[in-house]
Protein backbone atom coordinates (compact mmCIF):
# COMPACT_ATOMS: atom_id res chain seq x y z
CA UNK A 1 0.00 0.00 0.00
CA UNK A 2 1.09 3.57 -0.46
CA UNK A 3 1.01 6.35 1.68
CA UNK A 4 -0.14 8.27 -1.12
CA UNK A 5 -2.19 7.88 -4.06
CA UNK A 6 -2.05 10.93 -6.72
CA UNK A 7 -4.67 10.87 -9.18
CA UNK A 8 -3.38 12.47 -12.89
CA UNK A 9 -0.06 12.84 -14.17
CA UNK A 10 -0.21 16.38 -15.07
CA UNK A 11 2.71 19.04 -14.25
CA UNK A 12 0.35 19.07 -10.90
CA UNK A 13 0.24 15.97 -9.86
CA UNK A 14 3.71 14.83 -10.72
CA UNK A 15 5.31 17.64 -8.72
CA UNK A 16 3.00 16.71 -5.58
CA UNK A 17 4.30 13.27 -6.24
CA UNK A 18 8.22 14.16 -6.06
CA UNK A 19 7.37 16.61 -2.56
CA UNK A 20 5.68 13.39 -1.47
CA UNK A 21 8.69 11.22 -2.27
CA UNK A 22 11.31 13.95 -0.80
CA UNK A 23 9.68 13.24 2.49
CA UNK A 24 10.16 10.09 2.75
CA UNK A 25 6.50 8.79 1.51
CA UNK A 26 5.89 6.16 -1.01
CA UNK A 27 3.82 7.14 -3.36
CA UNK A 28 1.89 5.84 -6.60
CA UNK A 29 0.81 7.97 -9.38
CA UNK A 30 -2.24 6.67 -11.77
CA UNK A 31 -2.95 8.49 -15.38
CA UNK A 32 -5.51 7.49 -17.87
CA UNK A 33 -3.41 8.90 -20.94
CA UNK A 34 -0.83 6.50 -22.65
CA UNK A 35 1.82 8.86 -21.38
CA UNK A 36 1.89 11.50 -18.39
CA UNK A 37 2.26 15.34 -18.48
CA UNK A 38 -1.26 16.07 -18.83
CA UNK A 39 -1.24 19.43 -21.13
CA UNK A 40 2.69 19.56 -21.14
CA UNK A 41 3.26 17.20 -23.83
CA UNK A 42 4.86 17.22 -27.06
CA UNK A 43 5.14 14.88 -30.40
CA UNK A 44 5.65 14.43 -33.79
CA UNK A 45 2.41 14.30 -35.20
CA UNK A 46 2.06 16.73 -37.59
CA UNK A 47 5.10 16.02 -39.54
CA UNK A 48 7.87 13.83 -39.10
CA UNK A 49 10.91 16.05 -39.13
CA UNK A 50 8.50 18.49 -36.76
CA UNK A 51 8.34 18.62 -32.85
CA UNK A 52 5.12 20.05 -32.17
CA UNK A 53 3.82 21.06 -28.57
CA UNK A 54 0.41 19.19 -28.03
CA UNK A 55 -0.50 22.30 -25.62
CA UNK A 56 1.14 24.76 -23.62
CA UNK A 57 4.45 25.73 -25.20
CA UNK A 58 5.74 29.03 -23.31
CA UNK A 59 6.40 28.63 -19.69
CA UNK A 60 7.33 32.23 -17.79
CA UNK A 61 5.79 31.01 -14.44
CA UNK A 62 7.81 27.79 -14.13
CA UNK A 63 10.79 29.94 -14.93
CA UNK A 64 9.75 32.28 -12.11
CA UNK A 65 8.42 29.16 -9.80
CA UNK A 66 10.01 28.82 -6.51
CA UNK A 67 8.42 25.35 -6.66
CA UNK A 68 10.06 23.99 -9.53
CA UNK A 69 13.18 25.84 -8.61
CA UNK A 70 13.70 23.81 -5.45
CA UNK A 71 13.13 20.24 -7.24
CA UNK A 72 16.28 21.55 -9.78
CA UNK A 73 15.19 19.88 -13.03
CA UNK A 74 18.45 20.35 -14.35
CA UNK A 75 19.90 18.04 -12.66
CA UNK A 76 17.35 15.70 -14.61
CA UNK A 77 17.70 16.53 -17.72
CA UNK A 78 15.57 20.01 -18.24
CA UNK A 79 16.89 22.67 -20.44
CA UNK A 80 15.56 25.89 -21.20
CA UNK A 81 16.07 27.98 -24.50
CA UNK A 82 14.55 31.33 -25.54
CA UNK A 83 13.85 32.96 -28.70
CA UNK A 84 15.64 36.29 -29.46
CA UNK A 85 12.68 38.49 -28.45
CA UNK A 86 10.03 37.36 -25.50
CA UNK A 87 6.91 38.95 -27.50
CA UNK A 88 5.98 40.79 -30.91
CA UNK A 89 2.35 42.37 -31.24
CA UNK A 90 2.30 43.95 -34.30
CA UNK A 91 -0.18 46.08 -35.86
CA UNK A 92 -1.64 46.33 -40.10
CA UNK A 93 -0.16 49.53 -40.46
CA UNK A 94 3.83 47.54 -39.88
CA UNK A 95 4.05 49.05 -36.33
CA UNK A 96 4.90 46.53 -33.84
CA UNK A 97 5.32 46.44 -29.56
CA UNK A 98 8.43 44.25 -28.58
CA UNK A 99 8.55 42.77 -25.36
CA UNK A 100 12.25 41.50 -24.76
CA UNK A 101 14.17 40.33 -21.62
CA UNK A 102 16.90 43.74 -22.18
CA UNK A 103 14.51 46.48 -20.88
CA UNK A 104 16.00 49.03 -23.16
CA UNK A 105 15.18 47.03 -26.10
CA UNK A 106 11.43 46.96 -24.87
CA UNK A 107 11.42 50.71 -23.78
CA UNK A 108 13.03 52.05 -27.19
CA UNK A 109 9.92 50.10 -28.85
CA UNK A 110 7.38 51.67 -26.84
CA UNK A 111 9.02 55.44 -27.48
CA UNK A 112 8.43 54.47 -31.25
CA UNK A 113 4.65 54.35 -30.30
CA UNK A 114 4.84 57.98 -28.27
CA UNK A 115 7.67 59.48 -27.18
CA UNK A 116 8.16 59.01 -22.87
CA UNK A 117 6.08 55.18 -22.61
CA UNK A 118 9.77 53.38 -22.34
CA UNK A 119 10.65 55.59 -19.18
CA UNK A 120 6.31 54.37 -18.25
CA UNK A 121 6.93 50.67 -18.78
CA UNK A 122 10.31 51.00 -16.61
CA UNK A 123 8.51 52.86 -13.65
CA UNK A 124 6.00 49.48 -14.13
CA UNK A 125 9.11 47.56 -14.07
CA UNK A 126 10.91 49.09 -10.93
CA UNK A 127 7.71 48.38 -8.90
CA UNK A 128 7.66 45.08 -9.91
CA UNK A 129 11.13 45.09 -9.29
CA UNK A 130 10.68 45.67 -5.41
CA UNK A 131 7.65 43.41 -5.03
CA UNK A 132 9.03 40.23 -6.97
CA UNK A 133 10.55 37.84 -3.87
CA UNK A 134 7.21 38.65 -1.83
CA UNK A 135 4.70 38.62 -4.80
CA UNK A 136 5.51 35.06 -5.81
CA UNK A 137 5.58 34.09 -2.58
CA UNK A 138 2.35 35.26 -1.88
CA UNK A 139 1.07 33.98 -5.18
CA UNK A 140 2.92 30.56 -4.82
CA UNK A 141 1.65 29.40 -1.07
CA UNK A 142 -1.87 28.12 -0.06
CA UNK A 143 -4.20 31.17 0.15
CA UNK A 144 -4.25 32.97 2.66
CA UNK A 145 -0.57 33.80 2.63
CA UNK A 146 0.04 35.69 6.02
CA UNK A 147 4.02 35.89 6.21
CA UNK A 148 4.32 36.87 2.58
CA UNK A 149 1.26 39.31 2.71
CA UNK A 150 2.83 41.30 5.86
CA UNK A 151 6.39 40.97 4.28
CA UNK A 152 4.31 42.91 1.43
CA UNK A 153 2.71 45.21 3.38
CA UNK A 154 5.92 46.49 4.92
CA UNK A 155 7.63 47.10 1.43
CA UNK A 156 4.49 48.96 0.40
CA UNK A 157 4.46 51.25 3.26
CA UNK A 158 4.35 54.56 2.38
CA UNK A 159 5.32 54.01 -1.16
CA UNK A 160 1.85 54.33 -2.54
CA UNK A 161 0.60 50.46 -1.71
CA UNK A 162 -3.24 52.23 -1.94
CA UNK A 163 -1.96 52.78 -5.24
CA UNK A 164 -1.09 49.62 -6.60
CA UNK A 165 -3.67 47.99 -5.23
CA UNK A 166 -5.83 50.13 -7.38
CA UNK A 167 -3.76 49.73 -9.94
CA UNK A 168 -4.04 45.77 -9.94
CA UNK A 169 -7.95 45.47 -9.58
CA UNK A 170 -7.63 47.99 -12.63
CA UNK A 171 -9.19 46.84 -15.89
CA UNK A 172 -6.27 46.73 -18.42
CA UNK A 173 -7.57 48.98 -20.73
CA UNK A 174 -8.13 51.67 -18.24
CA UNK A 175 -4.49 50.52 -16.75
CA UNK A 176 -2.68 50.92 -20.11
CA UNK A 177 -4.69 54.16 -20.75
CA UNK A 178 -3.17 55.38 -17.38
CA UNK A 179 0.15 54.39 -18.09
CA UNK A 180 0.91 55.58 -21.50
CA UNK A 181 0.93 57.88 -24.24
CA UNK A 182 0.76 55.48 -27.00
CA UNK A 183 -0.54 51.97 -28.36
CA UNK A 184 2.65 49.49 -27.66
CA UNK A 185 2.41 49.41 -24.07
CA UNK A 186 -1.42 49.06 -23.89
CA UNK A 187 -1.41 46.49 -26.64
CA UNK A 188 1.44 44.45 -24.26
CA UNK A 189 -0.27 44.72 -21.05
CA UNK A 190 -4.11 43.40 -22.73
CA UNK A 191 -2.42 40.81 -24.71
CA UNK A 192 -0.97 39.51 -21.80
CA UNK A 193 -4.11 39.73 -20.11
CA UNK A 194 -5.91 37.81 -22.84
CA UNK A 195 -3.53 35.00 -22.16
CA UNK A 196 -6.37 34.07 -19.64
CA UNK A 197 -9.98 34.45 -20.21
CA UNK A 198 -9.53 38.72 -19.17
CA UNK A 199 -11.40 41.01 -21.74
CA UNK A 200 -9.73 44.27 -21.46
CA UNK A 201 -12.73 45.49 -19.52
CA UNK A 202 -12.86 43.09 -16.79
CA UNK A 203 -11.93 43.78 -13.05
CA UNK A 204 -8.50 42.79 -12.69
CA UNK A 205 -7.33 41.88 -16.12
CA UNK A 206 -4.89 45.20 -15.41
CA UNK A 207 -3.17 42.94 -12.94
CA UNK A 208 -2.69 39.62 -14.52
CA UNK A 209 -1.35 41.95 -17.81
CA UNK A 210 1.08 43.52 -15.43
CA UNK A 211 2.25 40.42 -13.70
CA UNK A 212 2.47 38.34 -17.01
CA UNK A 213 4.06 41.04 -18.93
CA UNK A 214 6.70 41.36 -16.12
CA UNK A 215 7.15 37.82 -15.86
CA UNK A 216 8.12 38.16 -19.51
CA UNK A 217 10.59 41.38 -19.29
CA UNK A 218 12.56 39.47 -16.01
CA UNK A 219 12.53 35.79 -17.15
CA UNK A 220 11.17 35.43 -20.62
CA UNK A 221 8.75 33.24 -21.99
CA UNK A 222 11.37 30.33 -22.10
CA UNK A 223 10.23 26.56 -23.79
CA UNK A 224 11.99 23.36 -22.64
CA UNK A 225 15.06 22.37 -25.17
CA UNK A 226 13.64 19.49 -27.43
CA UNK A 227 9.63 19.97 -26.61
CA UNK A 228 7.65 20.70 -24.18
CA UNK A 229 7.71 16.77 -22.88
CA UNK A 230 10.95 17.40 -21.83
CA UNK A 231 9.82 18.94 -18.83
CA UNK A 232 7.33 16.41 -18.53
CA UNK A 233 10.28 13.80 -18.85
CA UNK A 234 12.88 15.52 -15.94
CA UNK A 235 9.72 15.12 -13.64
CA UNK A 236 9.11 11.66 -14.12
CA UNK A 237 12.82 11.28 -13.61
CA UNK A 238 13.85 12.50 -10.59
CA UNK A 239 10.06 10.98 -9.08
CA UNK A 240 11.46 7.28 -9.77
CA UNK A 241 14.67 7.65 -9.05
CA UNK A 242 13.05 8.69 -5.25
CA UNK A 243 11.23 5.47 -5.67
CA UNK A 244 8.15 6.88 -7.02
CA UNK A 245 5.89 4.46 -9.62
CA UNK A 246 3.86 6.00 -12.27
CA UNK A 247 1.31 3.65 -13.94
CA UNK A 248 -0.34 5.22 -17.49
CA UNK A 249 -3.24 3.46 -19.03
CA UNK A 250 -5.21 3.82 -15.51
CA UNK A 251 -8.00 5.86 -15.43
CA UNK A 252 -9.76 6.35 -11.81
CA UNK A 253 -13.05 6.01 -11.75
CA UNK A 254 -13.84 6.69 -7.88
CA UNK A 255 -12.06 8.10 -5.19
CA UNK A 256 -13.40 5.53 -1.92
CA UNK A 257 -14.73 7.05 1.21
CA UNK A 258 -14.53 5.73 4.50
CA UNK A 259 -16.32 6.96 7.33
CA UNK A 260 -15.41 10.83 6.18
CA UNK A 261 -11.96 10.12 5.08
CA UNK A 262 -10.27 9.10 1.76
CA UNK A 263 -8.33 5.11 1.62
CA UNK A 264 -8.37 4.30 -1.51
CA UNK A 265 -9.29 4.69 -5.15
CA UNK A 266 -11.19 2.47 -7.70
CA UNK A 267 -9.70 2.22 -11.29
CA UNK A 268 -11.51 1.20 -15.05
CA UNK A 269 -10.56 -1.70 -14.90
CA UNK A 270 -11.97 -2.68 -11.32
CA UNK A 271 -8.73 -2.40 -9.09
CA UNK A 272 -8.64 -0.75 -6.07
CA UNK A 273 -5.55 1.26 -5.14
CA UNK A 274 -5.50 1.80 -1.27
CA UNK A 275 -3.72 4.73 0.16
CA UNK A 276 -1.84 4.76 3.45
CA UNK A 277 -1.94 8.17 4.41
CA UNK A 278 -3.88 10.17 1.87
CA UNK A 279 -5.27 11.03 -1.47
CA UNK A 280 -4.20 14.07 -4.10
CA UNK A 281 -6.15 14.67 -6.94
CA UNK A 282 -4.88 16.37 -10.26
CA UNK A 283 -8.11 16.95 -11.70
CA UNK A 284 -10.53 19.20 -12.78
CA UNK A 285 -12.89 20.66 -9.89
CA UNK A 286 -16.42 19.23 -11.31
CA UNK A 287 -14.64 15.82 -11.84
CA UNK A 288 -13.39 15.39 -8.50
CA UNK A 289 -16.81 16.67 -6.87
CA UNK A 290 -19.00 15.66 -9.76
CA UNK A 291 -17.75 12.15 -10.72
CA UNK A 292 -15.33 11.06 -8.49
CA UNK A 293 -17.23 11.65 -5.01
CA UNK A 294 -20.51 10.02 -4.31
CA UNK A 295 -22.26 12.86 -3.62
CA UNK A 296 -23.73 11.83 -0.47
CA UNK A 297 -20.22 12.03 0.96
CA UNK A 298 -20.39 16.07 0.13
CA UNK A 299 -21.64 18.64 2.32
CA UNK A 300 -25.10 20.28 0.58
CA UNK A 301 -23.64 23.56 0.15
CA UNK A 302 -20.66 22.11 -1.57
CA UNK A 303 -22.58 20.38 -4.46
CA UNK A 304 -24.78 24.01 -4.98
CA UNK A 305 -21.84 25.78 -5.23
CA UNK A 306 -20.43 23.34 -7.55
CA UNK A 307 -23.02 24.56 -9.62
CA UNK A 308 -22.25 28.01 -10.06
CA UNK A 309 -18.45 26.67 -10.91
CA UNK A 310 -17.50 28.76 -13.92
CA UNK A 311 -14.86 27.80 -16.87
CA UNK A 312 -12.09 29.25 -18.81
CA UNK A 313 -13.21 29.90 -22.27
CA UNK A 314 -12.94 26.77 -24.61
CA UNK A 315 -9.83 26.52 -27.24
CA UNK A 316 -9.41 26.30 -30.52
CA UNK A 317 -5.72 25.24 -31.91
CA UNK A 318 -3.90 24.84 -35.05
CA UNK A 319 -0.77 23.65 -35.33
CA UNK A 320 1.74 23.68 -38.45
CA UNK A 321 4.72 22.41 -40.18
CA UNK A 322 6.03 25.68 -42.01
CA UNK A 323 8.43 25.34 -45.13
CA UNK A 324 10.48 28.46 -44.09
CA UNK A 325 9.98 31.92 -41.99
CA UNK A 326 7.10 33.36 -41.15
CA UNK A 327 6.80 36.30 -43.68
CA UNK A 328 5.63 39.42 -41.13
CA UNK A 329 5.13 43.10 -42.82
CA UNK A 330 6.82 43.84 -39.09
CA UNK A 331 10.23 42.86 -39.23
CA UNK A 332 10.53 43.26 -35.43
CA UNK A 333 7.91 39.81 -35.18
CA UNK A 334 10.41 37.72 -36.78
CA UNK A 335 12.68 37.05 -33.61
CA UNK A 336 9.61 36.57 -31.28
CA UNK A 337 8.88 33.30 -29.87
CA UNK A 338 4.93 34.35 -29.19
CA UNK A 339 2.99 37.16 -31.13
CA UNK A 340 0.10 38.59 -30.23
CA UNK A 341 -2.25 39.16 -33.68
CA UNK A 342 -5.21 41.85 -32.84
CA UNK A 343 -5.16 45.23 -34.54
CA UNK A 344 -5.36 46.80 -31.71
CA UNK A 345 -7.02 47.50 -28.16
CA UNK A 346 -10.31 48.02 -29.93
CA UNK A 347 -10.01 44.69 -31.88
CA UNK A 348 -9.24 42.92 -28.84
CA UNK A 349 -12.53 44.32 -26.58
CA UNK A 350 -14.31 43.32 -29.71
CA UNK A 351 -13.33 39.74 -29.98
CA UNK A 352 -13.98 39.44 -26.27
CA UNK A 353 -17.60 40.74 -26.62
CA UNK A 354 -18.13 38.51 -29.31
CA UNK A 355 -16.88 35.31 -26.99
CA UNK A 356 -19.28 36.81 -23.99
CA UNK A 357 -22.30 37.21 -26.35
CA UNK A 358 -21.30 33.41 -27.33
CA UNK A 359 -20.79 34.30 -30.93
CA UNK A 360 -17.21 32.70 -32.67
CA UNK A 361 -15.26 35.46 -33.44
CA UNK A 362 -14.71 36.49 -37.06
CA UNK A 363 -11.68 38.05 -36.24
CA UNK A 364 -10.04 35.99 -33.75
CA UNK A 365 -7.39 37.20 -31.32
CA UNK A 366 -4.66 34.64 -31.85
CA UNK A 367 -1.80 33.57 -29.77
CA UNK A 368 1.06 32.77 -32.44
CA UNK A 369 3.90 30.72 -31.62
CA UNK A 370 7.18 30.21 -33.14
CA UNK A 371 8.61 27.19 -31.92
CA UNK A 372 11.62 26.60 -34.08
CA UNK A 373 12.61 30.45 -33.37
CA UNK A 374 12.78 30.24 -29.76
CA UNK A 375 14.20 26.20 -29.87
CA UNK A 376 16.32 25.35 -33.21
CA UNK A 377 15.82 21.50 -32.17
CA UNK A 378 12.14 21.75 -33.24
CA UNK A 379 12.06 21.52 -37.31
CA UNK A 380 14.88 21.50 -39.84
CA UNK A 381 16.68 24.46 -40.68
CA UNK A 382 15.10 27.12 -42.44
CA UNK A 383 11.78 25.52 -41.66
CA UNK A 384 9.45 26.94 -38.57
CA UNK A 385 7.25 24.40 -36.52
CA UNK A 386 4.00 26.74 -35.19
CA UNK A 387 1.09 26.98 -33.60
CA UNK A 388 -1.74 29.26 -32.91
CA UNK A 389 -4.94 28.98 -30.41
CA UNK A 390 -8.03 31.36 -29.94
CA UNK A 391 -10.75 31.35 -28.12
CA UNK A 392 -14.52 30.58 -28.47
CA UNK A 393 -17.46 29.72 -26.56
CA UNK A 394 -18.24 26.49 -24.90
CA UNK A 395 -21.98 27.13 -26.01
CA UNK A 396 -22.19 28.99 -29.40
CA UNK A 397 -25.71 30.86 -30.19
CA UNK A 398 -24.15 32.18 -33.79
CA UNK A 399 -21.49 32.89 -35.70
CA UNK A 400 -20.17 36.35 -35.95
CA UNK A 401 -18.67 35.25 -39.31
CA UNK A 402 -20.84 34.15 -42.31
CA UNK A 403 -19.97 30.54 -42.35
CA UNK A 404 -22.56 29.39 -40.31
CA UNK A 405 -20.50 27.96 -37.36
CA UNK A 406 -22.20 26.19 -34.70
CA UNK A 407 -20.01 25.03 -32.37
CA UNK A 408 -20.39 21.61 -33.67
CA UNK A 409 -16.61 20.93 -34.26
CA UNK A 410 -17.30 18.19 -36.91
CA UNK A 411 -14.53 18.13 -39.88
CA UNK A 412 -16.78 20.96 -41.82
CA UNK A 413 -16.49 23.10 -38.78
CA UNK A 414 -12.78 22.59 -37.95
CA UNK A 415 -11.61 22.99 -41.13
CA UNK A 416 -13.65 26.52 -41.21
CA UNK A 417 -12.25 27.63 -38.35
CA UNK A 418 -8.72 26.92 -39.35
CA UNK A 419 -9.01 28.76 -42.33
CA UNK A 420 -10.18 31.67 -40.51
CA UNK A 421 -7.57 31.72 -37.82
CA UNK A 422 -4.84 31.19 -40.95
CA UNK A 423 -6.97 34.36 -42.61
CA UNK A 424 -5.86 36.32 -39.19
CA UNK A 425 -2.81 35.27 -39.13
CA UNK A 426 -2.66 36.57 -43.40
CA UNK A 427 -3.16 40.51 -42.06
CA UNK A 428 -0.15 40.57 -40.51
CA UNK A 429 2.04 38.27 -42.54
CA UNK A 430 0.88 37.98 -46.12
CA UNK A 431 2.25 35.16 -47.63
CA UNK A 432 1.97 32.81 -44.58
CA UNK A 433 -0.95 30.02 -46.07
CA UNK A 434 2.06 29.70 -49.00
CA UNK A 435 4.67 27.73 -46.71
CA UNK A 436 1.99 25.44 -44.90
CA UNK A 437 3.31 21.92 -45.35
CA UNK A 438 1.07 20.09 -43.10
CA UNK A 439 -1.11 21.20 -40.29
CA UNK A 440 -3.05 19.70 -37.72
CA UNK A 441 -6.62 21.11 -36.04
CA UNK A 442 -7.36 20.53 -32.35
CA UNK A 443 -10.66 21.70 -31.64
CA UNK A 444 -12.17 21.72 -28.21
CA UNK A 445 -13.61 18.07 -27.86
CA UNK A 446 -9.92 17.40 -29.19
CA UNK A 447 -8.17 18.73 -26.56
CA UNK A 448 -10.41 17.12 -23.85
CA UNK A 449 -10.38 13.49 -25.42
CA UNK A 450 -6.38 14.51 -24.80
CA UNK A 451 -6.84 15.74 -21.58
CA UNK A 452 -9.89 14.95 -19.61
CA UNK A 453 -9.09 18.02 -17.60
CA UNK A 454 -9.45 20.37 -19.85
CA UNK A 455 -13.16 20.61 -20.25
CA UNK A 456 -14.03 22.18 -23.64
CA UNK A 457 -10.39 22.53 -24.37
CA UNK A 458 -10.44 25.14 -21.25
CA UNK A 459 -6.98 25.41 -20.20
CA UNK A 460 -6.84 27.20 -16.83
CA UNK A 461 -9.36 24.72 -14.96
CA UNK A 462 -11.67 27.29 -14.65
CA UNK A 463 -12.06 31.21 -15.30
CA UNK A 464 -9.45 33.80 -13.89
CA UNK A 465 -12.01 36.56 -13.23
CA UNK A 466 -11.90 37.74 -10.22
CA UNK A 467 -14.88 35.86 -8.78
CA UNK A 468 -13.11 32.65 -9.02
CA UNK A 469 -9.81 33.51 -7.39
CA UNK A 470 -7.88 33.72 -3.82
CA UNK A 471 -10.43 32.49 -0.82
CA UNK A 472 -12.86 31.99 -4.09
CA UNK A 473 -11.20 29.15 -5.91
CA UNK A 474 -12.41 26.74 -6.78
CA UNK A 475 -15.54 27.40 -4.74
CA UNK A 476 -16.29 30.27 -1.74
CA UNK A 477 -14.71 30.12 1.38
CA UNK A 478 -12.36 27.22 0.16
CA UNK A 479 -9.02 28.52 -1.57
CA UNK A 480 -6.77 25.91 0.07
CA UNK A 481 -5.99 22.38 -1.01
CA UNK A 482 -7.92 20.07 1.88
CA UNK A 483 -11.54 19.51 1.00
CA UNK A 484 -14.66 18.06 3.17
CA UNK A 485 -13.08 14.71 3.42
CA UNK A 486 -10.68 13.55 5.75
CA UNK A 487 -7.07 12.89 3.22
CA UNK A 488 -8.20 13.64 0.16
CA UNK A 489 -6.66 17.19 -1.21
CA UNK A 490 -7.08 19.19 -4.47
CA UNK A 491 -3.88 19.08 -6.58
CA UNK A 492 -4.92 20.99 -10.31
CA UNK A 493 -5.00 24.28 -11.73
CA UNK A 494 -8.75 23.92 -10.00
CA UNK A 495 -7.08 24.62 -6.85
CA UNK A 496 -5.16 28.60 -5.56
CA UNK A 497 -3.02 30.06 -7.72
CA UNK A 498 -4.79 28.52 -10.75
CA UNK A 499 -3.40 27.25 -13.95
CA UNK A 500 0.09 28.13 -15.68
CA UNK A 501 2.81 25.60 -15.42
CA UNK A 502 4.33 26.37 -11.81
CA UNK A 503 3.13 23.27 -9.74
CA UNK A 504 1.69 25.69 -6.95
CA UNK A 505 -1.28 23.54 -6.36
CA UNK A 506 0.73 20.14 -6.88
CA UNK A 507 3.10 21.61 -4.36
CA UNK A 508 0.54 22.90 -1.94
CA UNK A 509 -1.10 20.10 -1.92
CA UNK A 510 1.39 17.65 -1.12
CA UNK A 511 2.51 19.99 1.85
CA UNK A 512 -1.01 19.72 3.21
CA UNK A 513 -0.89 15.91 3.39
CA UNK A 514 3.10 15.92 4.64
CA UNK A 515 1.31 18.69 7.65
CA UNK A 516 -1.69 16.69 8.52
CA UNK A 517 0.97 13.67 9.27
CA UNK A 518 4.33 15.24 10.89
CA UNK A 519 4.09 15.04 14.85
CA UNK A 520 3.20 18.45 16.87
CA UNK A 521 7.04 18.46 17.98
CA UNK A 522 8.61 18.17 14.62
CA UNK A 523 6.03 20.77 13.53
CA UNK A 524 6.91 23.07 16.35
CA UNK A 525 10.77 22.66 15.45
CA UNK A 526 10.30 23.02 11.70
CA UNK A 527 8.20 26.71 12.88
CA UNK A 528 10.96 27.34 15.38
CA UNK A 529 13.75 27.11 12.38
CA UNK A 530 11.83 29.04 9.94
CA UNK A 531 12.02 32.15 12.64
CA UNK A 532 15.89 31.64 12.97
CA UNK A 533 16.69 31.50 9.07
CA UNK A 534 14.67 34.55 9.24
CA UNK A 535 15.98 36.71 12.27
CA UNK A 536 19.28 35.46 12.75
CA UNK A 537 18.78 34.78 16.30
CA UNK A 538 18.57 31.77 17.77
CA UNK A 539 15.28 29.72 18.10
CA UNK A 540 13.78 28.53 20.83
CA UNK A 541 14.02 24.89 21.41
CA UNK A 542 10.59 22.70 20.52
CA UNK A 543 9.55 20.81 23.05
Amino acid sequence: MPDAVVIGAGPNGLVAANVLADAGWSVEVLEEQPEPGGAVRHDRGVSPDFVSDLFSSFYPLAAASPVLARLRLDEHGLRWSHAPHVLAHPLTDGRCAVLDRGIGTTADSLDAFAAGDGDAWRRLHAMWTRLEPDLLDALFTPFPPVRATARLAVRLRGSGGLRLARALVLPVRRLGEEEFRGEGGRLLLAGNALHADLAPEAAGSGGFGWLMSMLGQTHGFPVPAGGSGALTEALVRRLRTRGGVLSCGRRVTRVVVRGGRAVAVRTADGATVSAGRAVLADVSVPALYGRLIDPADLPGQLLADLRRFQWDCATFKVDWALDGPVPWRSPQAAGAGTVHLADGVDELTRFAAQIAMRQVPDRPFTLFGQMTTSDASRSPRGTESAWAYTHVPHEVRSDAGDEGLTGAWDTREADVMADRVERQVERFAPGFRSLIRARRILAPPTLQALNSNLHGGAINGGTTAIHQQLFFRPLPGTGRPETPLAGLYLASAGAHPGGGVHGAPGANAARAALRRHRPPGRVRLERAMLRRDRTGRKAPRAR
